[in-house]
């Protein structure tokens, strides 16, 4: 049996003991693990002490509370994130600085516990952030493997989902002690702000799944006789509730009956992608123009928008996994950067191009070229 080294930090001595206690036999199993893991608690009370540890012992996780004598738990923080970032941080905290716990999420701490916690939440906690330790132990491997994209895979399902979690998580718990008062209205913002993470959530593993789906060799038993503007419609349909909000309109200009021998899912992709796009980046009160011609044995899928452009650096990355246009005007616009990608993995395998010509200010346009 493996054990983690777990170092709690906290100045008061029944918390400390009380974690020495729940988890002195305490052990995680996990598919795929060879052993059980358990853990060796290090008890500390000063986050002088902590850093201390952290420099001369191999500290895995830690339990760090936010009020210490000293130097404050967010500064223990602070300086695990600048030198140790392997380790996992827990925050240990009261119901009244739930806000402050969920702050420190978004600065780095994997998680937090709120206090008094029963040896249940505890042990919890401690399960998630183990698995939390062995997937990312996993990954490493697969890189060293070369299984890239695996790797990329399990990063980003458990860092960009594992902050907006946390957050809703808290958000949550102060609604269900009422902190901000009884009336509903008082809650508002919290839960705008919960809805939005979910729908960025939703939009990732959306992507992962349309990713996982998209094979490298390209099978023809799902492949039909598909007609074109009759695909396009029902993404269009699918991403009119988010034009109306911004009072951007699409269009659709197309020739009657194109028809293509494809899977019809892999096409759906590609217009689910550029019709969501031009739609996200436009401008409010701006055009999605969807046109779909066909000529010398090809076929071409036009996507104009009139949103912010893009710049030459910009559009040199924009077909990169990941990747995702980071400015002023596109802040708070959610994505996993992953969209484009899988649309360029979708035209490779059909022996396409894609193709963008945009203007920062002007707005974009991407051509996709199908062979018939």
């Amino acid at each position: 049996m493996k054990n983690l080294n777990v170092m709690v930090v906290d100045d008061e001595p029944g918390i400390r003991s009380g974690v020495s206690r729940i988890l002195n036999n305490f052990t995680v199993s996990y598919p795929f693990m060879d052993a059980d893991i358990g853990f060796n608690i290090i008890e500390v009370e000063t986050g002088e002490e902590a850093i201390e540890k952290i420099k001369s012992d191999h500290i895995e996780i830690v339990l760090l509370d936010n009020k210490l004598p000293g130097i404050q738990g967010t500064d223990v923080l602070e300086f695990i994130n600048e030198n140790k970032p392997e380790i996992l941080v827990m925050m240990i905290t009261s119901y009244a600085s739930l806000e402050l716990a969920v702050k420190a999420t978004n600065n780095g701490a994997y998680d937090f516990i709120p206090k008094p916690f029963t040896p249940q939440e505890l042990k919890s906690s401690l399960e998630n952030a183990t698995k939390h330790l062995f997937l990312r132990g996993m990954t490493k491997k697969m890189k060293k493997e070369g299984k890239e994209i695996r790797y990329q895979f399990l990063s980003v399902l458990s860092h960009e989902l594992k902050a907006p979690l946390n957050a809703i998580e808290g958000y949550l718990r102060l609604m269900q002690d009422k902190d901000a008062g009884e009336n509903i209205a008082d809650y508002e913002q919290m839960i705008d702000r919960s809805l939005k993470r979910i729908k960025g959530m939703r939009n990732l593993i959306m992507d992962l799944l349309d990713l996982t789906k998209i094979n490298f060799e390209k099978k023809t038993e799902k492949f039909r006789t598909i007609i074109l503007d009759e695909i396009a419609q029902l993404s269009i349909e699918a991403m009119n509730p988010n034009a109306i909000q911004k009072d951007v309109q699409i269009k659709l200009l197309d020739e009657e009956n194109i028809k293509l021998n494809a899977d019809p899912g892999d096409i759906e992709i590609i217009f689910n992608n550029l019709i969501s796009n031009a739609v996200k980046y436009n401008n409010d009160g701006g055009e999605v123009l969807v046109s779909l011609k066909s000529a010398n044995d090809n076929i071409y899928i036009i996507v104009k928008d009139t949103g912010i452009g893009l710049s030459q650096e910009e559009t040199d990355k924009l077909f990169d996994e990941f990747f995702r246009v980071k400015n002023e005007q596109t802040k708070h616009i959610t994505g996993s950067g992953l969209g484009l990608s899988i649309v360029k993995r979708v035209v490779d395998l059909y022996n396409g191009e894609i193709n963008i010509d945009s203007k920062v200010g002007e707005g974009s346009v991407f051509t996709v070229i199908l062979p018939m």
